[in-house]
């Protein structure tokens, strides 16, 4: 496991199951650096930030980062794959600050690179692993949180790497405001009712449930990807539900 940034005096019994899940190479031990890697550490390093950057920030972002007020609202996207909802999101809501999380170094810039390039100034990412994602915030730090078609690991022998746990669930609690939401979707129906099962039994109120998101009363106000809409051109369909935090 690798902790960066942070004392063992913040870290808690509760979580530390989450923290053995996490799994992150340091960017500056790569032999070979890439053009992606690359342009993280140096075109874009005022809005990309790697994993030994990234946890300094942890509790700052909105002052440090951000530069505003504690109730401006921080949102996070975590798993900002190629960025098409990234750059939508801060576009769309830019009296938002926004955040991405993201592990692979492309899709990271393909995100960033996205959102800059339509007009966002509110949107950082960064370079990290969900699982520690308690090394990046404070408690009661952020604000709404996306979660768009996370791995699924659909064998029953990997089910244990998927995001959404109980304890996972809780830490999300524990880092966002009263009355922020988590916005989840996913093409995998299994992954789907895993997911509620344990929404259920979690502190979140639901607010929507639904199998079949692009034919229910939420659709007008989802935003299509472009794989979201291969999917579905292929009969496949989307399982959305929406968390309110008390």
């Amino acid at each position: 496991m690798v902790c960066f940034g942070k004392s063992a005096s913040h870290m808690s019994e509760k979580n530390t199951a989450l923290k053995t899940k996490a799994r992150i190479s340091l960017t500056r031990n790569l032999p070979n650096p890439n053009m992606d890697v690359r342009m993280m550490e140096e075109e874009f390093s005022n809005w990309a930030f790697n994993e030994e950057r990234a946890p300094q920030f942890r509790g700052k972002w909105r002052s440090n980062v951000f530069k505003v007020d504690e109730a401006h609202p921080l949102d996070l996207e975590i798993g900002t794959g190629n960025g098409y909802f990234f750059a939508h999101r801060a576009n769309a809501r830019p009296e938002r600050a926004l955040l991405g999380i993201e592990l692979k170094y492309k899709p990271l810039i393909q995100s960033i690179r996205r959102a800059i390039k339509d007009g966002a100034t509110n949107v950082r990412i960064m370079r990290y692993d969900a699982w520690a994602i308690e090394e990046l915030f404070a408690q009661g730090e952020l604000n709404d949180v996306f979660i768009h078609f996370p791995d699924p690991w659909e064998k029953k022998k990997q089910w244990k790497h998927r995001l959404i746990d109980d304890e996972f669930i809780g830490l999300l609690h524990s880092l966002q405001r009263p009355g922020s939401v988590i916005d989840f979707k996913t093409d995998s129906l299994d992954y789907f009712e895993w997911a509620m099962e344990r929404f259920r039994r979690s502190q979140y109120e639901i607010v929507a449930e639904t199998r079949d998101l692009h034919a229910s009363e939420w659709a007008a106000k989802n935003f299509v990807t472009h794989f979201e809409s291969l999917w579905t051109s292929k009969g496949i369909k989307i399982n959305y539900a929406l968390l309110r935090r008390p």
